[in-house]
């Protein structure tokens, strides 16, 4: 399989619409979970932590399995992987419909609701990345306003049918929307050329396997005899005094075998034992060049700043999507000033962040390293502020500048591609939204368990701050110019082995 030259448009366009609403339709709904986490706390009663899983399984479970889904859409393509995890979206969601408790939720909203949409998270940013190369910074922004907008839109319309219908019937019908999915996933039609695969050197491979089939043939006549041997015995044993008359009937049965039977049976067994042990050779050679690909990327000190950097994020950044409706009810706001649900400000004002920081990151002059780096800073300093927030006027203005900051994950891809290259963009990407999704799924409970410990969330706050401060200033120190010193040695490194400046000049 050979990949075209990225047509930066044409068909590409249809990929980013398709792309675009496949976001839109399947993190609507898990990114507007704190809708549902106020009717779920209320239903079941359940501490805030621990009903704070369902939103945080269902928003990093498909990232923890990222490496999974990579390894999917590698081998099975996009546009069939986006098809079936519709299914599984759909499905999760109207399973969420009939819970019995907190527990199921877990399953059916968090475990298959999250995975689907990881799948079809690294599925529709892969094939984006295949049709743009100089306009991939403003394609991925298009796309990833999706899950803003769904955001945005999923806040409010399920806050609406929870109203009509109850909180049953409104994850019926969102579950309903999500198959809307399996059209979107048939356009994604896969960028690639027909190539025949090279021959193989049947040359080398004749005296290896001349050489298992006598080794085999030999095994299989010492197992015929062992055989023979052991149905002699035991015939024996339950009948001595006829031992030896069926010692002659059974030399004589198994004499008058067809010769060419048991060289049919033999050429058989020694076909599947090879097949296996080949089959077997060949999985475990892919694993361990996996491993030592996963290796090679680790000595990029950028890329293992990045995922430290990513993991701290989450814990620290995703809380207020999902809490931050509670955080207003806890300040016992009055409803004639609860304009516009909290949650629908940062949904809006992701899309706006996304698209403006695609944008940037299309600019020459712009560094999309230093970019990512600024939107972190900025975000640890405005989870700090929260607490000091006593009004919904401040809450909605710091909801508005967080939505922005989230707009980050558009340029995400971007950052990665730029470390490690479009060839290992799949995996290196991979590896990164496993830290994404461990940093999203421990974030909330930690949050709500603060909460349930000193009854308010100003420390929690504190802590989310925090994390995010310290993942900025450990990327920023990694991406300093004075560790170009360092990468000028890299001429006596393995020529794998990759640097933010020359990946980013390539």
């Amino acid at each position: 399989m050979v990949f075209q030259k990225p047509p930066d448009g044409g068909w590409g366009w249809v990929i980013v619409v398709v792309s675009f609403f496949t976001q839109f339709l399947c993190y609507g709904s898990p990114l507007a979970v704190g809708v549902l986490y106020l009717e779920w706390l209320d239903a079941f009663g359940e501490g805030k932590g621990k009903t704070a899983w369902v939103g945080s399984l269902a928003n990093g479970i498909g990232l923890l399995a990222s490496p999974v889904c990579s390894i999917c859409v590698s081998s099975f393509g996009a546009r069939p992987v986006a098809i079936f995890s519709g299914f599984m979206v759909a499905g999760g969601l109207m399973m969420s419909s009939f819970a019995p408790n907190i527990y199921f939720l877990y399953v059916s909203y968090g475990i298959v609701v999250g995975l689907g949409c990881g799948l079809l998270y690294t599925a529709t940013v892969t094939i984006t990345c295949q049709y743009f190369d100089k306009r991939r910074g403003l394609a991925l922004g298009l796309i990833s306003t999706g899950s803003s907008v769904g955001l945005f839109i999923y806040a409010a319309l399920q806050r609406e049918l929870i109203e009509l219908y109850g909180l049953d019937g409104c994850l019926l019908i969102v579950g309903a929307l999500s198959l809307n999915i399996l059209a979107c996933g048939s356009l994604m039609r896969p960028l690639e050329s027909s190539s025949s695969p090279p021959e193989k050197d049947k040359v080398d491979k004749v005296p290896d396997q001349y050489f298992v089939y006598h080794e085999k043939e030999k095994t299989v006549e010492e197992n015929i005899s062992i055989l023979e041997k052991g149905y002699i015995d035991e015939k024996c044993v339950n009948n001595a005094p006829d031992c030896k008359q069926e010692n002659i009937l059974n030399k004589n049965v198994l004499n008058s075998i067809n010769i060419n039977e048991k060289d049919t049976y033999k050429k058989k067994v020694v076909e599947q034992t090879n097949f296996c042990k080949q089959l077997a050779k060949r999985k475990w050679q892919l694993y361990l060049t996996y491993w030592k690909e996963t290796m090679v990327l680790f000595k990029n000190k950028v890329f293992s700043a990045l995922f430290v950097a990513i993991l701290l994020f989450d814990i620290g950044g995703f809380p207020p999507s999902l809490l931050m409706e509670d955080v207003a009810r806890s300040a016992n706001l009055s409803e004639d000033d609860y304009y516009m649900p909290l949650i629908s400000i940062i949904g809006i004002m992701t899309t706006v962040g996304k698209l403006i920081l695609g944008i940037l990151a299309d600019f020459k002059w712009v560094n999309t390293l230093y970019l990512y780096v600024t939107t972190l800073l900025m975000t640890g300093v405005a989870l700090f502020a929260i607490p000091f927030a006593k009004s919904y006027l401040t809450l909605a203005m710091l909801s508005g500048i967080l939505g922005f900051l989230t707009g980050n994950w558009s340029i995400f891809p971007y950052v990665t591609t730029k470390t490690v290259g479009i060839e290992k963009l799949t995996h290196a990407y991979g590896i990164l939204m496993f830290f994404a999704g461990l940093g999203n799924s421990l974030g909330p409970p930690i949050v709500g368990w603060f909460y349930d410990w000193t009854q308010e969330y100003d420390t929690a706050f504190y802590f989310s701050g925090f994390c995010v401060l310290l993942g900025g200033f450990l990327l920023l120190l990694a991406a300093l110019p004075c560790w170009n010193v360092c990468t000028n040695q890299s001429s006596k490194l393995p020529s794998n082995t990759y640097s933010y400046k020359v990946a980013s000049n390539a």
